[in-house]
């Protein structure tokens, strides 16, 4: 289960706002959380805490396919994402790195931002003020790479087993 604080955005949020490019050349990797999101909020990174939820609209995460975007969501500490839909690509990049989504019909109009909401992966629901928002769970191996810490980790540990 988890349990979080709503940020609450709209429809098509890009890569690009998600994580603007010209701070993917730093090597230093704690410059991403730190501009997450600035090109739809720019004060975003100094008011998301830890544990906090992303809700959006449709087609989140739409754009190029860069994975930085799904990291710099993930470190700013943001514990899922929520939205209408998601680019497919970025979907997977955020799955692989072991960032928890969720596609919820009609979440839009469930919550507000600032509202704590519930999420269930295992049964494919969000708790909000208003109601439940029923969605198809994600399938057992997409929710073990979560469940891993992302697609590294899941390896990682099946190669553990798998050599004993």
């Amino acid at each position: 289960m988890i349990r979080g604080r709503v940020w609450k955005f709209g429809n098509d949020i890009d890569t690009d706002v998600i994580i603007p490019a010209k701070y993917l050349r730093s090597v230093d990797q704690s410059v991403w959380p730190k501009h997450v999101l600035e090109g739809v909020d720019p004060q975003f990174s100094s008011k998301v805490n830890p544990g906090d939820i992303i809700v959006a609209g449709k087609n989140f995460g739409c754009g190029s396919s860069r994975e930085q975007a799904a990291l710099a969501i993930k470190w700013a500490g943001v514990a899922a994402v929520v939205a209408e839909s998601f680019a497919r690509i970025f979907f997977r990049n955020a799955i692989n790195n072991g960032l928890p989504l969720i596609e919820a019909k009609g979440i839009s109009g469930m919550v507000e931002e600032g509202d704590v909401i519930e999420i269930d992966l295992d049964r494919g629901v969000v708790r909000t003020p208003k109601g439940e928002v029923k969605s198809a769970p994600l399938p057992p191996f997409l929710q073990d790479i979560l469940r891993s810490g992302g697609l590294v980790e899941y390896y990682k540990a099946h190669a553990k087993r798998d050599q004993k």
